[in-house]
């Protein structure tokens, strides 16, 4: 009782005053004239909605929820990836996998629907007070949960009322509908909000790659600025539609936007306290959100060992005419079976697959992927283990689809092969990261390099002959075309230098000249650049006093060079014209 006391006047502490809601949740878990529904379920004015969503149209069908508040500590920031395992509580950290997931839904909402501004911490509050982080992490490699989390039937009962409307699909009740999966969705919800967040080709709600992108664009389908507090508290009303609700998402908002840190899969803190508690406790079922996990759907009879009220203790037996535990007394906790070690358990060092060198041009794709491969401490291949590859450094350069971040599957060999690397505009080096998703060993670097565009020829564009008078400036501008191989050369970084001779590539100091922004004479631009077509007009050229011929070198990397003439002289004295002289014959 005093542990349940506790959990309430925490979660009153978010909502109201202190002192004001303590009295209310002393009144709620002690009074014996406390309101409450037909299933014991405790109604009072804080849990009344705001949103104006009703329950078929939101996420979860307004399906209970877990009440359980943060640490009253803050949570350490996330160490460096790849480090040893983090110092943390399990309450306060997120499974690896299901941290993937959520950064990754980020990453495509931030690209799909950036005026969204919808942060993966949203997604890890929501995931806690529906799933508990998907039961602590327990979710294979392909990040599937172990085991269905199904809510209780939306048969009105105390809930929302949804009749059916996948047969039974997803959540194994063809009578009514069921939040189903680790962010909880309904399935009339799921039937158009579903995704697939793992490119595997489905939409599963039982996925958390898929759920966390499913949610991702549920909260942002109405162009709401998740940034604004406003839209924010709307897009988390429409999800679940409970003032309640609405607080607990935003506490653990807050506490994550602090920090956290990631731990293994499987090892998160389960959740005890629910939506729907009863005055004497916390939903019995401590693995979901209070439902059917096996092949038994919800809503079926339980059968002589699944007591809906309280599960078998260890050593019980579970025949309907054997000794049973006395009411007073409480269930023992259950032995922990034995788990046989998963293929990412048995992880002790990732190697280099053959991967060798990373370099690419501006704007190209690198010719190579990169590779790693998962291997025991014996040196024994490791399939169906999660590789995150995650783009390190000062760059703008990503993998296909912009993402700098991409999980994927070791194969039979143990090798998970990267997406295609993509080069942005900036050159330079930078690291790519491989990592094990849901363990802790040390990450894998491999070190890129993106160099600047090239160009191996120039042509000029123009046929008209440069001149220009002193002091004047040339009428024609000097256009060019720059080619790789024959190939247009875009992007292409040009300089323009007024050079002395084809002889002597010193820089003139007379003759033509271009301008700056301040009007002053330069005689060498650099930066130029040729646009999609490979072309570039250079700006106008000038010309002082000084006559005589000139040469205008320009040159790209990749050894693209054109030289071109440039001439200043005085304009020509106009022919005399026969006609108009006068005669010098002597008169006859």
């Amino acid at each position: 009782m005093a542990a349940h006391f506790d959990r309430r006047l925490r979660k009153a502490a978010v909502t109201t005053t202190v002192a004001a809601v303590a009295v209310a949740a002393l009144s709620a878990s002690q009074a014996p004239d406390v309101t409450a529904d037909g299933n014991g379920r405790q109604t009072t004015a804080d849990n009344m909605p705001t949103s104006d969503t009703p329950p078929e149209e939101s996420a979860t069908g307004n399906s209970p929820y877990y009440t359980d508040l943060p640490p009253l500590n803050s949570p350490n920031p996330s160490p460096t990836t790849g480090t040893p395992s983090s110092r943390g509580s399990s309450e306060a950290g997120i499974p690896a996998t299901v941290l993937d997931a959520y950064k990754k839904a980020e990453s495509e909402l931030r690209r799909a629907k950036p005026g969204c501004n919808l942060p993966w911490q949203l997604l890890a509050a929501i995931g806690k007070v529906e799933s508990g982080q998907a039961r602590g992490g327990r979710v294979d490699a392909n990040g599937t949960t172990i085991g269905r989390i199904i809510g209780p039937q939306l048969d009105g009962n105390g809930f929302a009322l949804i009749k059916d409307t996948d047969n039974g699909v997803y959540d194994g009740n063809s009578s009514y509908d069921n939040a189903v999966g680790p962010m909880q969705f309904i399935p009339s919800t799921w039937a158009w909000a579903g995704r697939d967040g793992n490119g595997d080709g489905k939409e599963d709600p039982n996925n958390v790659y898929d759920a966390a992108l499913a949610a991702g664009h549920y909260l942002c389908r109405f162009d709401w600025d998740l940034s604004d507090q406003a839209d924010l508290n709307r897009a988390i009303l429409s999800y679940n539609n409970s003032q309640d609700y609405l607080n607990t998402v935003l506490s653990w908002l807050e506490h994550y936007r602090k920090g956290t840190h990631e731990i293994p899969d499987g090892t998160g803190s389960l959740p005890v306290g629910r939506s729907d508690d009863t005055a004497a406790g916390a939903d019995p079922s401590p693995g979901g959100t209070g439902a059917s996990t096996g092949s038994q759907p919800p809503g079926a009879t339980p059968g002589p060992s699944q007591s809906p009220s309280k599960p078998p203790s260890s050593g019980q037996p579970t025949d309907p005419g054997g000794p049973s535990t006395s009411p007073s007394t409480p269930p023992k906790d259950p032995t922990p079976p034995t788990e046989t070690p998963t293929p990412t358990d048995t992880v002790h060092h990732l190697e280099n697959a053959g991967t060798t060198g990373l370099t690419a041009i501006a704007g190209d794709t690198f010719a190579e992927k990169i590779s790693a491969r998962a291997e025991t401490k014996a040196g024994k291949a490791v399939g169906k283990v999660r590789i995150r590859f995650t783009v390190l450094g000062d760059t703008d350069a990503a993998f296909t689809g912009g993402d700098k971040v991409a999980a994927v599957t070791t194969n039979a060999s143990g090798v998970a092969v990267a997406p295609a690397l993509v080069a942005g505009e900036q050159t330079g080096g930078f690291t790519v990261r491989a990592t094990v998703i849901g363990r802790t060993v040390p990450g894998l670097d491999y070190k890129a390099t993106v160099t600047e565009r090239v160009a191996d020829a120039l042509t000029s564009t123009g046929e008209t002959e440069l001149t220009c008078t002193p002091g004047g400036e040339f009428a024609d501008p000097v256009q060019v075309k720059a080619t790789l191989k024959g190939a247009v050369a875009d992007k292409v970084v040009v300089t323009a230098t007024l050079i002395k001779s084809e002889d002597d590539p010193t820089e003139n100091d007379k003759g033509p000249y271009f301008k700056d922004a301040d009007g002053t004479a330069v005689r060498t631009l650099t930066g130029l650049k040729t646009d999609a077509k490979g072309l570039l007009e250079l700006p106008k050229l000038f010309a002082d006093d000084a006559e005589g011929t000139y040469v205008l070198r320009l040159t790209t990397p990749g050894g693209g060079r054109l030289d071109t003439t440039l001439k200043v002289a005085k304009a020509a004295e106009p022919t005399p014209d026969p006609s108009t002289e006068p005669s010098t014959a002597p008169e006859a």
